[in-house]
Parts: structure tokens; sequence; C-alpha cells
């Protein structure tokens, strides 16, 4: 795009891995202490657009700049204490002709730390759709703002159009952050449809490992930065390992106990090992982060195998509609008994992972690159629950024998208490 976008309005993607690691997060005392540990708070920085386009009056009657101020406020007023939050702009101050000078507009509105949301709503208010939109300047600045560290940060890109100023290349700005090794995750909410500006924020996301979503109402778009805001709360700590799945287990990559992120392309399998010693459990779950329009059905599997392709146990989540994620878990163990001196068939399993999927593209949607995938990977002490009911088909059988009896019974029961009834109007 070569002209000014005050005069060319631009036209109308891990479940119990995060109650896992809030569960354990509260346990040690976080987030209320997490100064006190030394563990670094979650930190985001909100990139908002205000170029000329986002005076466009198409979401509900409302203009775009309208919409994007009200949902700020809303994720001000619900940000966790331990929250570190900041807002940067783009085109918000230049009104001039000169796009030399209204590609450089890009500044901190609030500064990423502890929030006096007074402040941050009032300065979010002041806002008016000015400039041009250098969405490729203004990554670059949001790293800064968040500054380094060994947990992940998150950059929440909110824009109606793609970068009216390149150099630099915003997919290029992104692959250089992801390249630097930084852990900086950047989301991008599009509040335009149109399908470059698509294609650019999804590159955007899928290089660093975030999200895309197609903003269609408000209330859409303030509950997506609330999520991506508790999202940063819940996986700080931790920055998932890269974990490279293969198709067959025997070439899979053997993993600890962690948090893993891969990439899944549409309807594949990806496999990995895990090695389950007598009198522990294995814990798994998988979620899928679904940043690109799909088709309406879909299906997520997590199964575990032995190395023969025998299936041990499944988990499965499915459905037809809009949703971000896709999750489901699983819980296995072999049932032996830890001994002293562990002969060889008390050595430990090793266990296959394979991850697959039903999805599909919309219309028109790109297939590459994969889903961003997230593996969270867990042993524990073997608990008696699920080997109770899941180490064979013969207790399944008895529990359905007895419901079927039980179920026997109260229709003989009922049955006879309505022929004495009929019995007794009849003598009456």
């Amino acid at each position: 795009m070569t002209t000014r976008r005050g005069r060319t309005p631009a036209r109308p993607l891990g479940l119990l891995a995060a109650l896992a690691i809030s569960a354990g997060a509260l346990m040690h005392g976080f987030p209320a202490q997490a100064d006190e540990l030394g563990v670094e708070p979650p930190r985001v920085d909100l990139v908002l657009d205000v170029s000329g386009s986002m005076r466009a009056t198409d979401i509900q009657g409302k203009s775009r700049m309208e919409v994007a101020q009200q949902s700020i406020r809303e994720v001000i007023d619900a940000l966790p204490d331990e929250t570190q939050f900041g807002i940067r702009t783009l085109g918000a101050t230049y009104p001039g002709n000169d796009k030399t000078e209204g590609c450089k507009d890009t500044r901190q509105l609030f500064p990423v730390g502890k929030t006096d949301k007074t402040e941050a709503k009032t300065a979010v208010a002041t806002l008016r759709p000015t400039g041009w939109t250098p969405i490729g300047l203004a990554l670059r600045g949001a790293a800064q703002d968040l500054g380094t560290g060994t947990t992940t940060r998150r950059i929440v890109l909110i824009t109606d159009g793609e970068d009216s100023c390149a150099p630099p290349d915003p997919c290029e700005v992104a692959r250089e952050l992801a390249a630097a090794g930084t852990h900086l995750v950047v989301d991008t909410l599009g509040l335009a449809h149109d399908e470059k500006t698509r294609q650019q924020l999804l590159c955007i996301a899928t290089a660093t490992g975030g999200t895309f979503t197609d903003v269609q109402s408000q209330q859409q778009l303030t509950d997506k930065v609330k999520q991506l805001v508790k999202r940063a709360g819940t996986t700080n700590r931790t920055a998932p390992a890269k974990a490279a799945g293969t198709e067959q287990c025997d070439t899979a990559p053997m993993l600890s106990p962690g948090v893993y992120s891969d990439r899944e392309k549409f309807s594949e399998h990806r496999v990995y090992r895990v090695a389950v010693r007598p009198g522990q459990e294995l814990r798994a779950s998988v979620s899928l982060s679904l940043d690109r329009a799909l088709a309406r059905d879909y299906g997520v599997l997590l199964k575990a195998t032995d190395t023969t392709g025998q299936e041990l146990v499944r988990g499965t989540d499915a459905g037809s509609g809009r949703t971000d994620v896709a999750s489901t878990g699983v819980r296995w163990s072999s049932g032996k008994e830890p001994t002293a001196t562990p002969t060889a068939s008390q050595q430990a399993d090793t266990v296959c992972l394979v991850v697959s999927n039903s999805f599909a593209p919309a219309p028109g949607v790109a297939a590459e690159p994969g889903l961003p995938l997230e593996l969270t990977v867990d042993l524990a002490a073997a608990s008696p629950a699920p080997d109770g009911w899941s180490a064979g088909l013969g207790r399944g059988w008895v529990l359905l024998l007895v419901l079927t009896l039980a179920g026997l019974l109260a229709g003989l029961v009922f049955g006879w208490l309505a022929r004495w009834r009929i019995a007794v109007w009849r003598e009456n």
C-alpha cells in the first residue's frame, strides 16, 4: 500500500497443561508471591493500530477505534495484579502527508510494568485515528518494551490492515524475533477481513508460535485479548521446548517431563516417545491452536500405544463451530510394581504418544505452516483409580452388567407399583 491510510481505509490459533501449570503455581505461592520467589511476572505489550482507517464504522455500527478502545478498557479492568502490562501505538500522532515521517510513527503509550488502571484507560481514551501503519517498526519497538528474560513474553497486535510502510516487512521482523531465541510470542487480531491483511497477520503469528484471530465483534475482541493476557500468566514461568515429532515411534524423540511445542499439518500424525517405569503414571495433554479459518467439523486425538502399535489409552476432543483451541489428554500406567532389583520385565516401558487431527482448512486458506501444537508430559506416582477401571475390559463389563441389572430391577418395581395402583383404583 502506497497511499496514506487516513484517505484510503482498508476494506471490510494447553487445557490440561494450563491447569497443571496454574495448580503448580498456586501450590508454590505464585502469582501473589512471584517477586519474592524470583519468578518473572507475566509481561504483555499491546500494540494498537491508530491509523486513519480505524475510523471505519463497520463493526456493529461502531468505528473500529471505538470497538478497540472499549475492549482495551475492559481488559485493563480485568488485569491480574501480577501482570506487567504496556501499550504501544502505531499511526497515532503524525497527521501529515510525508510518508517518511508517517512511517516513523510508533510510540510507547503506557510502559510495560505495574499498571495504574486509571492512567492506562485515560491514555487509551485520548487516541484518535490519524496516520500510517508501520507494523514492522512497532513490533521491534514492542520487543524492546518487553525487554529480555528467560520466560515467554507476549505481544498482542490489534490492527485493521496490512503494513503500509515496509521495509521493515512485519513478517521478516517476526522471523527475526523468533530466530533471536527471545521467547517472544506475537498474537495478531484483525479488525478488517481482506485476504492480504489476513495473510500478513497469519504470517506474523505463525513465525513466533502465536495465534491469529479474525475479529467479528467487540465481545470477541474483548474475550480474546483477556484470554491472551491470561495465557501469559499461565505460560510465563517456562518457555516450551521445541520437539519435532515423527511419523514412526522408533524414530520419535524421547521426551522427559515438560512442556513442548511443535507444528502439525492438517490430518497429520505426530509421534513422540516417553519411558514409563514401574510405579509411574504417564499424564499427557495436547492443545492445538486454531490460528486460521477451518472447516466446521474437527477433531483432535491423543493416544498412547506400545512400540508394536497396540493402543493403551486414548483421549479425544471434537466439535463443529468456531473455537480457538482444541485440547485433550490421557493417563496411563502399566500396573507393574517397582522392585528393589528390577528384572527384565520390570524395566521401563516405552510408550508412544500419537497426536493426530481431522482439521481441514476453509476454502482459500493456506494449509502451510502446520497448526501450533503444545504437548505436556508428566510422570507421577501411579494412582489406583485409573488402573482399577481401565487396566482391562473385564471390569468395564462388570460395571455394565451391574447397571443393566439395576435398570431391570427398577423397571420391575415400577411396573408392580403401577399395577397395584390400578387395582386399588378399580376396587374403589
